[in-house]
């Protein structure tokens, strides 16, 4: 077997144990360890997946000598602090998304990775997937023509709490940093640049965090019609459309297939027939520019998520408030 980077979580919810389900059909990747503030909490999920090391409390997984990597699946709001912590320590970093919550913070995030040296990647694991990738080489490879539309959305309904960690304004809540990075990402993908201009048509839940949201970004020469939702079940396809064809990728943010268009005629389609959730394309590749001591992705570089930052803040600040 080829040698294994050995991984620690912190934050055993529910991400986590997807994550942890996955990166057990991948070679070059342990899972070695969890951390939770509730020692109770980081035993029990130690238990479930027969870890080594359960902690309670973050420094000691951080401090931990066993771990080379940490994926942190703590609230977004603690993205910043918990990934400095586990880069001052010597770690590489896989960050569940949204990275942080503003610009700001993903500069101030970018200078720890720069200054300590060390590996830090947003969690997009989207992008890593097979279909995804297939749909990339299509459009590439130029079987729709010259792009001129990408129409993206992504929302379940959630029922309105401002305790509920999705709607709480005090740990980054709304639609836009929760669901809506999975459109805004999709765009900038295929598109590879950010628009020009942007319109949006925003509605606010109670307590001012945006929870239905409908943008369009103007590139000049193409556009991206993009959705999110707190309120409502959305389509959640991606249609990259151009003007020979279209490419569909149905449930993209977990793409298992995506299919090609002439018209209304399939020419040309992928399936990936995978046994796992597809966090394990994402955590071999990590595993695998760690192994081989690359500082940052070649899939999602800094600067790509750094431009996700400012793309949904200005969707965010376009919204009005009453």
């Amino acid at each position: 077997r080829m040698s294994a980077g050995r991984w620690g979580i912190i934050g055993p919810g529910r991400i986590a144990h997807q994550f942890a389900k996955d990166i057990a059909s991948v070679d070059n990747a342990d899972l070695v360890a969890v951390a939770a503030r509730d020692g109770d909490r980081a035993t029990a999920f130690a238990d479930t997946y027969s870890l080594a090391h359960a902690h309670g409390g973050y420094d000691a997984l951080f401090a931990n000598p066993d771990v080379d990597a940490v994926y942190v699946a703590t609230p977004h709001s603690y993205h910043l602090e918990h990934c400095s912590s586990a880069l001052r320590n010597g770690k590489a970093v896989l960050c569940e998304k949204p990275l942080v919550l503003t610009p700001t913070e993903c500069r101030e995030l970018m200078a720890v990775a720069t200054e300590t040296g060390g590996y830090l990647i947003e969690g997009m694991w989207t992008w890593f997937l097979p279909a995804v990738q297939r749909a990339l080489a299509w459009y590439r490879g130029g079987r729709i023509g010259e792009l001129l539309h990408v129409k993206s959305d992504f929302g379940y309904p959630l029922t309105y709490s401002e305790d509920l960690r999705e709607y709480d304004a005090r740990v980054g809540g709304g639609a836009v940093l929760e669901m809506g990075v999975y459109p805004v990402a999709i765009a900038r993908l295929f598109i590879g640049r950010g628009p020009d201009s942007i319109d949006v048509v925003g509605r606010r839940a109670p307590n001012g965090v945006e929870d239905d949201v409908s943008a369009i970004f103007d590139y000049g020469d193409c556009m991206a019609t993009l959705g999110t939702s707190f309120r409502c079940k959305l389509r959640n396809w991606t249609y990259i459309i151009g003007t020979d064809g279209y490419i569909a990728i149905p449930d993209f943010w977990r793409a298992q297939r995506c299919a090609l268009y002439k018209l209304d005629t399939m020419i040309d389609s992928f399936e990936d027939a995978r046994h796992t959730l597809g966090f394990d394309y994402e955590i071999d590749a990590v595993s695998q520019d760690i192994l081989e001591g690359r500082k940052e992705s070649k899939v999602i570089p800094l600067a790509t998520s750094l431009a996700l930052q400012e793309d949904m803040k200005a969707i965010r600040d376009a919204i009005p408030r009453d």
